[in-house]
């Protein structure tokens, strides 16, 4: 019985697949927007066919630092009118937290709930079915384009870019992760390393002074009080770059200073990220 299959010769070349996506520097050379580039991301967000939904969905991404995931299930049910709070759920084993909101924040709110089809999630299409993450990212990139960013936006730039504010306005470290809902300080880090116009510097002569210093072993900041029974890994004079990655006293002894915190109000957060009027200021009436 004659074969069916034809044999061929063996081709010993090896074909090597081509990466299809190159890695973010090439795309981008940083991960967070500016105050001045939020505003003009909102700007041109208006302009969309659905422009008003569009803008809050930005400001409110940006003011609360949420995910995509996390803004695409915010419902209304999270959202208090009477106390001017918003109850956000975190994604990712987060910690949730009660954040104030701003009174153009409420205006735009209470614009979208009248305007938008009834549903239980604040963001919805024209469908009325809720955002996807995907969605949301896709506006932030043609945003991003609209407002001639000369580099590639993502959604997850406005949760960096409110942790880049916070941390330019000297808010401490545990009070950022709080108000971005990281369990681990260590992921807080990011912050402090995107604006560098912060300067971390040790308590030299051991005085009762709160700063902000790298852990042994930890890799993230913690709120630190210099004593003269610290180790002098921890007392010394320098920048924070300089200081060692480990210490022999620290990590055989378990000894770390007491942790204490600048006071540091919600209300001083929100105001740190004020940006983008959306709504007009509402009239005294006559």
């Amino acid at each position: 019985m004659k074969p069916r299959l034809k044999l061929v010769k063996p081709d010993a070349e090896n074909r090597a697949v081509a990466p299809t996506r190159l890695a973010n520097c090439e795309y981008r050379s940083r991960e967070h927007l500016t105050p001045n580039e939020v505003e003009r991301l909102i700007e041109a967000a208006k302009t969309n066919r659905y422009g008003h939904r569009d803008a809050t969905m930005l400001l409110v991404a940006y003011r609360h630092g949420l995910r995509a995931s996390e803004l695409c299930g915010l419902e209304w049910s999270q959202v208090d009118f009477n106390g001017a709070t918003l109850h956000v759920r975190r994604a990712k084993n987060g910690k949730p937290a009660t954040h104030p909101i701003r009174g153009d924040e409420i205006r735009a709110l209470r614009k979208l709930q009248r305007e938008a089809p009834k549903s239980a999630f604040v963001f919805v299409n024209e469908r009325g079915t809720p955002f996807s993450p995907d969605g949301f990212n896709w506006l932030v990139k043609r945003a991003g384009q609209k407002a001639g960013l000369p580099f590639q936006v993502h959604a997850h730039m406005l949760r960096h870019s409110a942790g880049y504010k916070l941390a330019g306005d000297g808010h401490d470290t545990r009070a950022i992760q709080d108000y971005l809902g990281h369990r681990n300080i260590s992921n807080t880090d990011w912050a402090n390393q995107l604006n560098g116009s912060r300067n971390y510097q040790a308590d030299g002569d051991g005085s009762s002074v709160s700063t902000l210093m790298r852990v042994p072993r930890g890799g993230g900041f913690k709120g630190v009080t210099g004593s003269r029974s610290a180790p002098a890994c921890q007392k010394a004079v320098a920048p924070l770059s300089s200081f060692p990655r480990h210490c022999s006293v620290c990590v055989g002894r378990g000894v770390l200073p007491t942790v204490t915190f600048a006071p540091s109000s919600l209300q001083n957060i929100c105001l740190s990220l004020n940006v983008g009027n959306l709504a007009p200021t509402l009239q005294r009436r006559s």
